[in-house]
């Protein structure tokens, strides 16, 4: 079984079409698990028409790294899938059951994650340039050199090899996504599929605008790397 575990806040504009093209999954045993981080709108509502289960904690979650690992905690899938509310699987069937077919060649495969795409209608010069750098990032570090690297969006992992290595570290704003990811290639092989792509708004880059977010990626890159932390106490929600 696959695990599709999809953190939530304030996403109702977003979050029916993407569970509903997860309703396109027809060959695959699989659950999706909605954890919400204290929605104020209709997102609850909406997912519990559509998801197998919704987690609504008592307190609010501190970070999008405990939203998943709460979600995690309930899942049942020998297989977890970590996907954005945001996001779009085009043919979702076909790709899930390559990228599943592609693990279990090789069981010491522990984590996949694919190229990324922002939706053609939204996608500027600027996207498709440093998205296009991004991927290509992720596939120099997971396939030639064996340095775990993913952006949140998908990230296709075993469950056990997840509990091994404590899953999403929670005291981290941003970049649990890319930790979790390097964890997993110290004990087993990540792999990067750049054939296989995913779509998503971009909605981040276009409201904030790239020079700050490039700079918010950099900045947090260096005090991940050098001082164990997030740069910042708190990954603003971009709706």
């Amino acid at each position: 079984m696959i695990s599709i575990v999809i953190p939530v806040k304030n996403e109702e504009s977003v979050i029916e079409k993407t569970l509903l093209k997860l309703k396109e999954i027809k060959t695959l045993d699989y659950e999706v698990i909605v954890s919400d981080g204290h929605s104020t709108d209709t997102t609850v509502e909406i997912c519990k028409k559509y998801a197998d289960k919704v987690i609504e904690p008592e307190n609010p979650q501190k970070t999008i790294a405990a939203g998943k690992n709460a979600g995690a905690a309930v899942a049942r899938g020998e297989f977890l899938l970590f996907i954005d509310a945001d996001i779009i699987i085009p043919e979702p069937d076909i790709l899930l059951n390559k990228v599943l077919s592609y693990m279990q060649s090789d069981p010491s495969i522990l984590g996949v994650t694919v190229s990324l795409r922002v939706f053609p209608e939204m996608q500027t010069f600027l996207d498709w340039v440093i998205f296009g750098a991004v991927n290509w990032v992720h596939y120099f570090r997971n396939n030639w050199i064996g340095s775990g690297s993913s952006s949140g969006e998908f990230q296709f992992v075993r469950h056990e090899a997840f509990k091994q290595i404590g899953g999403f570290e929670e005291k981290f704003a941003v970049g649990e996504d890319n930790v979790m990811f390097w964890r997993l290639s110290r004990i087993g092989k990540t792999r990067m599929l750049k054939k296989l792509f995913v779509y998503h708004t971009g909605r981040r880059a276009h409201i904030i605008g790239w020079p700050k977010l490039l700079y918010q990626w950099l900045s947090n890159s260096f005090y991940l790397a050098f001082r164990n932390k997030s740069s910042m106490d708190k990954w603003e929600p971009i709706r």
